[in-house]
């Protein structure tokens, strides 16, 4: 069944191209198909294209079909074989049980925009949750932060010895990271909570539909106005999406980087219990790191999903087009990829031990050259001049140094400002107000 078919059967082999792998990605957007259809049937109610009793009657019957997209339900959504999509699937099943008032619900609207509402709200609640995820992740970074604040770690610029750093600072690093991430995701959850319902082929409708009464039903923030944007848009929601999922991607990135490194036994900075990394099949005192290589490089995937959907996108005209398909097989997995990234990370940091007194060891000596210099300047001497006096010093092998450090201002060593970057996030997550989706849905569904 195919909401556009009228007498002639498609070829076989072109409909299965043209399907391609679009009943498997539309299974994530059943739940959120049947929320469209109830503001849509709601709204339809209000203009007098369906009686308060057609209005109850596929109410009623689109809940019933909402509790089987459920994954705990006895009896889950499948899409039909011969049908071509959930949007397919669910006027199907409508009308084979209501008959004619299960046709009458695509009244004022396109697949196009059907599909629009239905990704807006998957991805919608994909950021939420990911949202979600990175919460327990982030408070882990802080509270590693604040337990090895004390532990002095070499610090690295072009992968040579630099200055001091701690594994206070190095936690805290990643967890302000995570603020600014969140800051983005945040950006592309603004972009997404538009409601494009009723712009229907991109033109919008001769019907005297009233798209602010869907947008209040839906739990969305607003409208996209203009009709022909709001289809414009579709491309362009994803790619401002996939951004935001790969700064996330990037910050898991380097950090798995920095662990693979710090593990290895010329760092020796930290370890993990035996049970979280793997072995070698010839090597009997290997312990691989197995974990953070995946992530890394499920990450840098992930980083690359932007560029991707902007060449499947690029120079497309205004309108829709079938190339808009493909891009959920793209980004839609990458929801669950990132998240499975995120737990596995929070799993391996909560299991990590920090070596002790790590900077003591004296290959580590030219770390505190800086420190040493800075000493003199505080003694009166000119920056250029004890600049060159400890590099002297250095080159003749006389370097005198001390490993205390004392470092005060906001947000090195001595001062986190963990307080600050726990703020910071606490804001960002309070901006999305995600109770306010929660309320619109649940009464949508009362």
């Amino acid at each position: 069944m195919k909401l556009w078919q009228k007498d002639i059967d498609v070829n076989k082999t072109v409909e299965n191209f043209t399907v391609g792998k679009d009943r498997e990605m539309d299974l994530l957007l059943a739940p959120f198909d049947v929320l469209g259809n109830i503001a849509h049937a709601t709204m339809l109610a209000t203009i007098g294209l369906l009686t308060n009793e057609e209005k109850n009657t596929l109410l009623i019957e689109l809940k019933e079909i909402y509790k089987t997209t459920q994954p705990t339900h006895h009896s889950p959504f499948t899409i039909h074989p011969n049908v071509e999509d959930v949007h397919s699937q669910i006027e199907f099943l409508l009308t084979e049980k209501l008959g004619d008032t299960g046709k009458k619900i695509h009244s004022a609207r396109s697949r196009n925009d059907q599909v629009l509402v239905d990704i807006k709200l998957f991805l919608r609640n994909e950021l939420e949750k990911l949202v979600n995820n990175i919460q327990p992740f982030f408070q882990l970074l802080i509270n590693q932060s604040e337990k090895y604040k004390n532990n002095l770690l070499p610090g690295y610029t072009h992968l040579q010895l630099a200055m001091p750093s701690s594994f206070g600072l190095w936690f805290g690093a990643y967890a302000e990271s995570l603020v600014d991430d969140v800051t983005t995701l945040q950006a592309a959850y603004k972009i997404v909570n538009k409601n494009p319902l009723g712009s229907a082929a991109g033109y919008g409708s001769s019907f005297p539909i009233n798209r602010t009464l869907t947008t209040e039903l839906l739990g969305f923030a607003n409208l996209n106005y203009n009709v022909v944007y709001a289809q414009m848009g579709r491309g362009k929601a994803e790619r401002v999406v996939a951004q935001a999922l790969a700064n996330v991607a990037d910050t898991l990135a380097k950090l798995s980087m920095d662990i693979c490194l710090y593990l290895n036994q010329n760092f020796d900075f930290v370890s993990f219990p035996t049970e979280l990394t793997t072995g070698s099949s010839i090597m009997p005192h290997k312990k691989n790191p197995d974990v953070f290589e995946l992530i890394r490089s499920h990450c840098n995937r992930i980083k690359a999903l932007p560029n991707e959907i902007t060449i499947m996108t690029t120079n497309l005209p205004s309108g829709y087009h079938r190339d808009l398909q493909l891009l959920k097989e793209h980004l839609f997995p990458a929801f669950e990829t990132l998240n499975s990234c995120i737990e596995m990370a929070t799993l391996m940091l909560a299991n990590i031990s920090v070596k002790e007194n790590i900077m003591n060891n004296e290959k580590y000596k030219y770390a505190f050259s800086v420190e040493e210099v800075n000493k003199l300047v505080l003694q009166g001497m000119p920056f250029r001049d004890a600049y060159k006096k400890v590099g002297l010093e250095i080159e003749a092998g006389k370097f005198n140094y001390s490993t205390q450090i004392n470092h005060t201002h906001e947000g090195t060593i001595g001062n986190l400002c963990n307080d600050k970057i726990q703020q910071m996030m606490n804001e960002v997550i309070a901006s999305f107000n995600f109770e306010k989706v929660h309320q619109a849905i649940e009464k949508l569904l009362a």
